[in-house]
C-alpha cells in the first residue's frame, strides 16, 4: 500500500514559524512550532511537498484599478506603476512578482500586484520548498473584511474584498494590542487606495490572537467598526498558488532536474553498454560455433583438397602445351596473317616460345616493312606481346628487319 503523499505548509507564526500539514480533502492541522525568527533556523521539515509562505515584511503589495479588461496586460501594466513608484526588480533574482485578479470586467479591472523583496539564504527554509505564496492568501475570509494579527513579533493587517485579498501591509508596531500607531497605518492604506480609485468598504474588523484578553475597543472605536476577536484561522492551500520563485530555489532546481537527467542518461548508457555486450557475447558465441563447424568440414575435406591443388598445379604445367593462346602454329599462324598482302615480305627466321617472339625477315619495299610493323601492333589475337619494331635495315637487294614480342605481364 503506497504513502499518501502529504502538502506541508511553513508560515510564519505570532513570535515563530508554524508547520501545518494538510491531507486531501482534509483540514490542515498543526505540525509543529518552531520558536525561531528565521525559517533557515528550521530543522529538517516533515517528508512531502513543503510550501513556503512569505511573511507580509517579505513582500510589497500594490492594487491596482486600470481600465481594461484584457488580462495580457495586466503584467506590463503591473511592471509600469511599480517603475513609477521606485520599485525595479533584479532579473537575475528570480520571479519576484505575480499577479492576482480581483474584478475582471470589459472596461475595467483590479488586481493585486505582489513584489517580492530579493531573499537571502537565511529568509529561505533548509530544504527547497516546492512552491512559494503568501501569508494572507492563505487564511480563509469569505467577505468584506479587515484582518489584523501579529507575524514574527509584529503587526500586520490585510483588507479582503469579497474573500480575495486586496492589500496588505506589516507595521513596525510591536504592541501588544492594535494601538494608535497600527491604527494610522490603516487609515493611511484605505484613503490611498480610495485616491487610486479602489473601493474599500470592511464591513467588520477581525484581530487574530491567542490572547484572549487583548483589548480591542480603541480599534473598533477609531474604525467605527465591529471587532471580532479569536485566534487565527487554519491555514488553507491557495488556489491557484502562485509563480514566485526565487533564484536560488529556481537553480537548485535546475541543478536537481541536470542531475536526474544526468542520472536517466547515465542509466540509459548503462542499459544500451549492457545490452550491446550481451548482444555481442552472444554474435561472439554463434561466431565461435559456426567457425569450429567449418574447420571440422575444411578438416574433412582436407585430403580431397590437397588432391585438388596437385591436379590444378598439374594442368599449370601443361598450360603453354594446350592452350591454343600459347601454340607455336597458332601464334605463328597469327603472325602470318600480319603480312601484307602481295607485299613480297617473307619471314626468315621465327623464334617462338609462349613467352617471346623474335622475328627476322625482308622486303623488297620500306613501305611493306612498315605496314607490317603496323599489323603486328593492332592484331588483336596477338594483343597478350608487346612488340619492339626498330627500323629496318637496308641492304643491296631488299629491307631487312628484327622484330620482338614479349608477353604481358
Amino acid at each position: 500500500m503506497s504513502k499518501t503523499n502529504h502538502t506541508h505548509l511553513l508560515l510564519p507564526g505570532e513570535s515563530g514559524w508554524e508547520i501545518w500539514t494538510v491531507v486531501p480533502n482534509g483540514e490542515a492541522t498543526l505540525h509543529s512550532s518552531h520558536p525561531v525568527v528565521q525559517p533557515s533556523e528550521i530543522g529538517k521539515p516533515p517528508q512531502g511537498d513543503l510550501i513556503f509562505l512569505f511573511p507580509v515584511k517579505s513582500f510589497t503589495a500594490l492594487p491596482l484599478h486600470v481600465p481594461t479588461g484584457d488580462a495580457s496586460l495586466f503584467d506590463d501594466l503591473a511592471a509600469t506603476h511599480a517603475e513609477r513608484l521606485g520599485f525595479r526588480t533584479d532579473p537575475f533574482a528570480g520571479q519576484l512578482t505575480d499577479i492576482f485578479p480581483l474584478v475582471t470586467g470589459s472596461d475595467e479591472s483590479v488586481f493585486l500586484s505582489v513584489i517580492l523583496r530579493s531573499p537571502q539564504a537565511a529568509d529561505l527554509p533548509p530544504v527547497s520548498p516546492k512552491a512559494f505564496d503568501i501569508t494572507p492568501r492563505t487564511l480563509p475570509i469569505n467577505d468584506n473584511a479587515l484582518a489584523l494579527w501579529r507575524e514574527l513579533g509584529q503587526w500586520v493587517f490585510a483588507i479582503y474584498q469579497d474573500g480575495k485579498l486586496l492589500y496588505c501591509q506589516a507595521t513596525s508596531v510591536t504592541a501588544p494590542s492594535p494601538d494608535a500607531g497600527l491604527i494610522r497605518e490603516v487609515r493611511i492604506a484605505i484613503a490611498q487606495l480610495s485616491m487610486q480609485g479602489i473601493r474599500t468598504e470592511p464591513s467588520r474588523a477581525i484581530v487574530w490572537s491567542s490572547d484572549p484578553d487583548m483589548e480591542t475597543s480603541h480599534l473598533s472605536h477609531s474604525l467605527s467598526l465591529q471587532v471580532e476577536l479569536s485566534p487565527r484561522p487554519t491555514p488553507i492551500l491557495p488556489e491557484p498558488l502562485s509563480k514566485l520563485l526565487p533564484a536560488d530555489v529556481r537553480a537548485a532546481r535546475r541543478n536537481a532536474r541536470k542531475r536526474q537527467n544526468t542520472i536517466l542518461a547515465i542509466a540509459a548508457l548503462t542499459v544500451i553498454y549492457l545490452g550491446t555486450v550481451g548482444y555481442l557475447g552472444f554474435e561472439l558465441w554463434k561466431t565461435q560455433s559456426t567457425t569450429s563447424k567449418l574447420l571440422a568440414q575444411i578438416s574433412a575435406v582436407a585430403p580431397e583438397g590437397e588432391a585438388y591443388t596437385l591436379h590444378i598445379a598439374k594442368w599449370d604445367e601443361l598450360e603453354h602445351g594446350i592452350d591454343l593462346n600459347h601454340n607455336t602454329v597458332d601464334i605463328l599462324n597469327r603472325i602470318a596473317r600480319s603480312i601484307p598482302a602481295n607485299s613480297g615480305l617473307r619471314l626468315t627466321t621465327a623464334d617462338i616460345s609462349a613467352t617471346q617472339i623474335n622475328l627476322r625477315g625482308e622486303a623488297a619495299q620500306l613501305q611493306s616493312v612498315n605496314q607490317f610493323s603496323l599489323n603486328l601492333g593492332n592484331n588483336n589475337d596477338l594483343a597478350a606481346f608487346e612488340w619492339q619494331t626498330p627500323a629496318p635495315r637496308q641492304t643491296s637487294r631488299s629491307w631487312e628487319f628484327v622484330f620482338s614480342g614479349a608477353s604481358n605481364p
